[in-house]
């Protein structure tokens, strides 16, 4: 157990905010968690993992939570299907690089995104037409409310588009540890735009090219501060996509029809379209490559910086298409 007070968080969020928490409480076991004296502790609790999907504004006055929870442990039946029970400590990409290993089929799309695998179930994390909730059997949990453990299964997590139920729940739920289920049957999803031809004769083929292709687009957080994807992709009304293309001047808008008709369009083509590649705000800027991307381009910039990046975009995608757009980076402060 570790608890550390007025703890600088600079090495705790991906974006690299000089920011502080009152209070820093890392935990290695269910058990610690469950024994911390709470009520003695500095309010409100925040729990966060790599701090990789979320933008600190300010100081943070509560006491700040990490899991160093990191075993993994298979249960193999024999079967083609296995499952994996993984601590919330664990980073998302050492999980996926050890699945595609071991030939393991199921995770490979999923490949370099930043992050621990608690948040990944608290995000329902997706890339390249994979989602978190495809893999996921259950999730194990502490209830901050009633102080005692409890249990997801797939379908209780309510999973949505970078949304689940522990997302909703004002923190009332801490993930400890995911239930998942991997394949020994090769199974690859190449019907994402990129993936088209590659060579996917193993999990581990599949993942090298899905990181060539995320390192083609997307900075890398320990060279550039960022907290990746900033925006949502907005779902949209068919109605709204023809208004969309008729503000664009365009019928080549780029989408996606989802199964109950409504159609998401990338908000990095909304983002280019209204020209903010390579814009700045103090240390700020949008990424170059990659305009869903706010980045933190000089090392310096702060919490502010990166609003007032974020006010210049909804507004004006909004003034020129009709879409507001919603932040996919969790905020954690007053804005």
């Amino acid at each position: 157990m570790r608890i550390e007070h007025n703890f600088d968080l600079s090495g705790h969020n991906t974006f690299g905010m000089k920011v502080r928490c009152a209070c820093f409480v890392e935990y290695e076991s269910l058990a610690e968690l469950s024994g911390l004296d709470f009520d003695s502790l500095p309010k409100p609790f925040k729990h966060i993992g790599e701090g990789s999907n979320l933008l600190f504004t300010g100081d943070f006055p509560g006491t700040i939570l990490h899991s160093a929870i990191r075993k993994i442990k298979y249960v193999d039946m024999g079967l083609d299907e296995l499952s994996v029970v993984v601590g919330a400590g664990v980073r998302w990409d050492a999980l996926v690089e050890e699945l595609c290993s071991h030939e393991l089929w199921g995770a490979e799309n999923l490949s370099l995104i930043p992050g621990e695998v608690g948040a990944a179930a608290v995000q329902n994390i997706g890339a390249y037409g994979v989602e978190f909730k495809d893999l996921v059997s259950g999730v194990s949990c502490f209830d901050m409310q009633e102080r005692r453990s409890c249990k997801f299964t797939a379908a209780e997590c309510g999973y949505g588009y970078r949304d689940s139920v522990f997302k909703n729940s004002g923190g009332r739920y801490i993930v400890i540890s995911a239930l998942l289920r991997v394949s020994r049957k090769p199974r690859p999803r190449l019907d994402y735009k990129g993936l088209e031809g590659i060579d996917a004769s193993s999990p581990a083929k599949v993942r090298e090219a899905v990181i060539q292709l995320r390192r083609s687009k997307l900075p890398d957080p320990s060279e550039t501060g960022n907290a990746g994807s900033f925006f949502k992709n907005p779902v949209v009304s068919a109605l709204d996509f023809t208004r969309i293309a008729d503000a664009a001047g365009s019928s080549e808008v780029p989408h996606y029809v989802l199964p109950d008709g409504f159609i998401k369009v990338p908000a990095a083509w909304l983002i280019d379209q209204c020209g903010f590649k390579g814009e700045t705000c103090g240390g700020a800027a949008v990424w170059q490559k990659q305009p869903l991307v706010l980045v933190n381009a000089t090392g310096d910039a702060t919490p502010e910086d990166i609003l007032e990046l974020e006010r210049r975009i909804t507004a004006l995608v909004h003034e020129k298409f009709g879409v507001r757009l919603s932040p996919e980076v969790e905020h954690i402060g007053d804005i």
